[in-house]
């Protein structure tokens, strides 16, 4: 596939965690890194229980949309890295607006993800 860029909405396959399958869904850039790699938040027809999410609807998009009547929620507490060989397709773009509502509740730099995980008793040095 092309390049994309922060505010796009894709559609990919992704799992939302380790205990489930990936599900076709659509997802929102909130970064972009090297060629082809993409920070993204994936996007829910029904809003989480047990997580922060922000509705949208086919006002926040500034071209394309979903192809829902109602709205979608972004799951800004779930942050995912996507390759770009692994997006299905483009549904559309988010508006300036709606973006920056996503971005400022995602909880990590979207740049540099969460801190790595030490193991106990384990010595770094030399890596």
């Amino acid at each position: 596939m092309g390049q994309y860029v922060k505010g796009d909405v894709l559609l990919a396959s992704v799992a939302l965690d380790d205990r489930t399958s990936p599900k076709t869904r659509p997802v929102v850039v909130i970064h972009t890194e090297e060629p082809g790699i993409a920070r993204i938040c994936p996007v829910s027809s029904k809003p989480p229980s047990d997580a922060p999410c922000i509705p949208i609807s086919l006002d926040d998009f500034s071209e394309g949309g979903l192809d829902l009547f109602g709205e979608s929620y972004v799951m800004t507490s779930r942050v995912l890295t996507l390759r770009s060989s692994d997006v299905i397709g483009k549904k559309g773009r988010l508006t300036a607006g709606s973006l920056a509502e996503i971005t400022v509740r995602v909880p990590v730099s979207p740049r540099t993800g969460p801190a790595p995980v030490k193991k106990p008793g384990r010595s770094h040095k030399g890596r």
